[in-house]
């Protein structure tokens, strides 16, 4: 198998990389085992440096990074090298508050020495999606080096030069050989790898399916999952809102990465005495932005990753609209040979259409209409995912009741739904389960291990009788 490096944007092959042979794939497993043994057992300060050092070669570096990204998945240029600054900023994060997450916790006791232990699991494979090609791998590695696990990285088959550039830089920071390495496998090559032994955990960003079959592997061998998989993720805007407001967010949140984020907003659902003005606004928005070449600064909207990515996404708004939607905008591409797919909204949405039901991976918006809040509810709960949610109101026991009420991993409130290493990240339902980010995050690939010693009798001055 050959990992091609295709710019999405004018379909030139950059550079062809060689799939690991059998031998070297074992070559790599044996260093990752051998690394855990002393990377666990490096004292803390040591795997902070090594982190912390990371996110300062990301942030020096982050034009020419972002400049692979965008090559390489067709992210508009200021986007990407604004994600490899924030992956800089998680190495921060993590290289300053990752050891009080995992010191031990002291657990008082009258006659016993007890604590609680946050020690690594061991090697973790990482299997990750082309859509934020540097975050969603860092935000994994900061906090899984930082505990003492050691990676293996299974990147998208479409971002090789992404993959290894970044194990590149965990080596330039001064992390030991074998602590991180990237492995340019098929997908075919996931359920071996994580069956072998020396491999103690698995985490995954990706598709349903994708995830289905890692946590089968994972299952059928005992080993810890983390899985953040798709979303659908609603946007409710009601009467006391700041209408510009959310209209701008709106666009900004639906054409975020050309509209491929599993955090995206994809459905807006928008009160009645509102609704029309919300709809018009809205069209007219995603019309308005700029589309072109993602190296371009100005470019507002670039190509899906792949020409394929384009059409499957051109056949859901097509069979939507067979079935009954309508096209407020948008909709139709000019070259079915092209990855560019046009801004579109899409409302009167029949409730077992594609638009409907399942998660649409570009920048295509779908606008419902309820009634009250309730309906807003029961729309926005009305689908197998539960990743996030952003609520548009300023009544107070609104916000309050929509917090409370959607079924989702977060809830945003008159803001757009964003990452944050301070917060846990993840989803519910067919979004997945387990959390990234924040302590429980860094938590989620380590053994809490229960210590209790009890104390000799007269020790400490105590009672001898």
């Amino acid at each position: 198998m050959t990992f091609a490096s295709i710019n999405p944007a004018t379909g030139e092959t950059l550079a062809e990389f060689s799939e690991l042979t059998d031998a070297e794939l074992e070559a790599r497993l044996a260093r990752a085992a051998d690394a855990v043994l002393r990377w666990r057992f490096t004292a803390i300060e040591e795997r902070v440096a090594v982190v912390a050092r990371l996110g300062g070669l990301l942030e020096e570096d982050k034009e020419r990074l972002g400049r692979i990204m965008t090559l390489e998945m067709g992210k508009p240029i200021r986007a990407a090298v604004e994600e490899a600054a924030k992956c800089a900023m998680v190495c921060r994060f993590y290289a300053e508050h990752g050891p009080s997450f995992i010191a031990d916790e002291i657990v008082a006791g009258k006659d016993h020495r007890s604590f609680v232990a946050y020690e690594p699991l061991g090697v973790v494979l990482a299997v990750m999606p082309w859509n934020f090609p540097f975050w969603q791998v860092v935000r994994f590695l900061a906090p899984a080096l930082v505990a003492g696990n050691v990676g293996l990285l299974k990147h998208a088959s479409n971002v090789p030069q992404c993959a290894l550039e970044l194990e590149s830089l965990v080596r330039r920071a001064g992390a030991p050989d074998g602590v991180f390495q990237t492995l340019l496998v098929g997908s075919a090559a996931v359920s071996s790898i994580i069956a072998d032994p020396r491999v103690a955990a698995v985490t995954l960003t990706g598709s349903e399916g994708a995830g289905r079959s890692v946590a089968a592997a994972a299952g059928q061998s005992l080993k810890k999952t983390v899985l953040e998989l798709g979303g659908s993720d609603p946007f409710i805007v009601m009467p006391s809102a700041d209408l510009p407001l959310a209209i701008q967010t709106a666009v900004k949140a639906r054409t975020i990465n050309n509209g491929q984020s599993c955090i995206a907003a994809k459905r807006f659902i928008v009160h009645r005495d509102i609704a029309e003005r919300f709809l018009d606004g809205f069209a007219k928005g995603m019309e308005a932005l700029r589309v072109g070449d993602p190296l371009d600064a100005t470019t507002q909207l670039g190509p899906l990753a792949s020409v394929k990515l384009a059409n499957e996404l051109d056949a859901q708004v097509t069979k939507s609209v067979q079935m009954g939607a309508r096209l407020v905008c948008g909709g139709r591409r000019d070259d079915p040979n092209s990855a560019f797919f046009p801004a579109t909204v899409l409302t009167d949405i029949p409730i077992d259409a594609p638009a409907y039901r399942d998660e649409l991976f570009g920048p295509v918006g779908c606008v419902f209409v309820a009634r009250d809040a309730a309906d807003a509810i029961r729309i926005a709960n009305d689908t197998r995912f539960g990743l996030a949610a952003s609520v548009w109101s300023n009544d107070p026991a609104e916000q309050d009741r929509f917090a409370r009420e959607i079924d989702a991993g977060s809830v945003f409130v008159n803001d757009m739904v964003v990452s944050d290493p301070r917060f846990p990240f993840g989803g519910v339902k067919s979004s997945g389960y387990g959390r990234e980010l924040s302590d429980i995050g860094l938590r989620e690939f380590t053994n809490i291990k229960t210590v209790r010693i009890r104390q000799a009798r007269g020790a400490h001055g105590g009672n001898t009788e």
